[in-house]
C-alpha cells in the first residue's frame, strides 16, 4: 500500500501540545510525528468509537498475544505472557519504579546525554541523578566503563535507567555493551529500567536488541518499559507494557504499578495497541523508509549549507542530534535566537545533561517539504545569530508567542 506521509496534516486547534505555538512558528522539538497513524489503526478505533459506550476495560488475552508474536517476528525475543504488565505510558512505569523501587536521598544513574524526563522522574521523586557522560570522539557515542563502575559500585546507587535505542543520540547499543551494563549491575545491586519505546523506529536493514535478551544477568534484574505510542503516533492514547521477567521483581513492579493506578487501560488502549501489532507492520516499515529518506535530505543539507554543524550519525529515532562545539558551548541562547528570528522550535542539548549543552536536537518526524523549511529555517537563524555575534550584540531572547 502506497502510504501518504507526504500528506499535510494540520494539528493546529487539535490540542495538539506540539502544536500550541505561534501561528508562524515550525515546531519540530517533542518527539510526536505529523503523520496520521496506520489506516488499520485507524480504522480499528473508529469501529470501537462508533459503538458508544465508553465503559470500563479489560486487558484481553488477545493484547498479551499480539506483543509476544511481534517481538518474537520482528526482534526475535520470546516472551511470556506472565512476563508483561499493562500500563499507561512509559513515563508513568518509570516514575513508579523510582518511587516503588528506590527509597528517598538514593542515587540513580544515566548514561547522558539522554532523554531529559528521566531527570524529572528521578528529582520529582527526591531521588539523585549521578550522570554518567557516554564518550564521545566526534562521530559515535560509547559507554566509559571504568566511570560507569565507580558510579554503580557506590552503596547509595540503587538504579540505573537505560534508553535502548538511545534518545536523543539514536544509537542501538550492541549486544556485548549491554552484556557488560548488566553484568555490572547485577554485581553491584542495581537494577536497570530499560526504556525501550524507540525500538521500533530503525533504520531501514537495521535491528535492536533488548536489554533483557542478552543474559541471563540482564534478564534477571531487569524492568524494560515498551510501547507502541511512539512508532504508530499514538502517544495520546496512553497504551504501553511493561516486561519482566524475573518473578519477585514482577511481583514488586505489578503491586507498585496498581498502588500508583496506572495499571487499568483507556478504552482505546487495546484497540490500538492490538491493531498496531496485529496489522501496522506494512505501514511502519514504509514509515521507516520515510525517515531514513528525512535523514539523508538533512545529512546532505548540512554538510553543504551548514558545515559548522554536524550532524551525528545515527540508526534509530526520528531525533537528530546537532554538534554544534564548532559554533558555541552552550546552545541555549542559539536555541531562542533560532526561535525568536526563524519561529523554529529545537530543543537545546542541555536539557539531556552536561554533556549535552554544545547540541539542538530536531524532530524530523514530518512530510518532506516541512523538514526543507526547517532547514532552511535553521540556516537563516544561525546566520541571525552569527550577525549578533559579530556586531558584538546580545542577542534577545525569545519571549513567548
Amino acid at each position: 500500500m502506497d502510504y501518504q506521509f507526504d500528506k499535510p496534516i494540520n494539528r493546529r486547534g487539535t490540542l495538539s501540545m506540539k502544536w500550541e505555538v505561534g501561528e508562524s512558528e515550525l515546531p519540530m522539538w517533542v518527539a510526536d510525528m505529523d503523520f496520521e497513524t496506520a489506516p488499520e489503526i485507524h480504522e480499528a478505533i473508529r469501529k470501537r468509537a462508533e459503538h458508544g459506550v465508553f465503559g470500563y476495560t479489560i486487558i484481553p488475552e488477545e493484547w498479551y498475544d499480539s506483543i509476544r508474536e511481534w517481538w518474537k517476528k520482528r526482534h526475535h525475543f520470546h516472551l511470556k505472557k506472565e512476563w508483561l504488565i499493562f500500563c499507561t505510558g512509559v513515563v508513568p512505569a518509570i516514575s513508579t519504579a523510582v518511587r516503588k523501587l528506590t527509597s528517598v536521598a538514593e542515587k540513580i544513574v544515566l548514561l547522558t546525554p539522554v532523554y531529559n524526563i528521566f531527570f524529572n522522574s528521578i528529582v520529582n521523586n527526591g531521588r539523585n541523578v549521578v550522570e554518567c557522560p557516554l564518550t564521545y570522539d566526534g562521530e559515535s557515542y560509547g559507554v566509559d566503563f571504568e566511570k560507569l563502575e565507580r558510579v554503580l559500585a557506590d552503596p547509595q546507587t540503587t538504579m540505573l535507567i537505560f534508553c535502548n535505542p538511545h534518545n536523543p543520540v539514536g544509537k542501538i547499543w550492541e549486544k556485548e555493551t549491554m552484556e557488560r551494563i548488566g553484568a555490572l549491575c547485577w554485581k553491584h545491586h542495581v537494577v536497570v529500567i530499560s526504556d525501550e519505546i524507540h525500538c521500533e523506529l530503525t533504520d531501514p536493514g537495521k535491528e535492536y536488541i533488548p536489554f533483557a535478551s542478552v543474559s541471563e544477568e540482564c534478564k534477571k534484574n531487569s524492568i524494560t518499559c515498551i510501547a507502541p505510542t511512539k512508532a504508530f503516533n499514538l502517544a495520546g492514547i496512553q497504551t504501553a507494557a511493561v516486561m519482566v521477567p524475573d518473578p519477585y521483581l514482577r511481583h514488586q513492579m505489578g503491586r507498585a504499578l496498581n498502588t500508583d493506578e496506572v495499571a487499568e487501560p483507556n478504552v482505546f488502549a487495546m484497540t490500538a495497541a492490538i491493531a498496531a501489532y496485529r496489522e501496522g507492520g506494512p505501514w511502519l516499515d514504509g514509515l521507516r523508509a520515510y525517515l531514513y529518506e528525512n535523514k539523508q535530505t538533512a545529512k546532505a543539507f548540512l554538510e553543504q549549507e551548514l558545515p559548522e554543524i554536524h550532524l551525528v550519525e545515527s540508526e534509530a529515532t526520528y531525533l537528530l542530534w546537532l554538534d554544534c562545539r564548532e559554533l558555541v558551548e552552550d546552545t541555549e541562547e542559539l536555541e531562542q535566537v533560532l526561535r525568536k528570528e526563524t519561529g523554529l522550535y529545537l530543543s537545546n542539548g542541555g536539557q539531556y545533561g552536561e554533556s549535552g549543552k554544545s547540541f539542538l536536537r530536531m524532530n524530523i518526524a514530518c512530510a518532506h517539504t516541512v523538514l526543507e523549511d526547517g532547514l532552511e529555517r535553521l540556516k537563516t537563524g544561525v546566520q541571525a545569530w552569527k550577525d549578533c555575534r559579530a556586531d558584538g550584540r546580545n542577542p534577545e531572547p525569545y519571549l513567548g508567542m
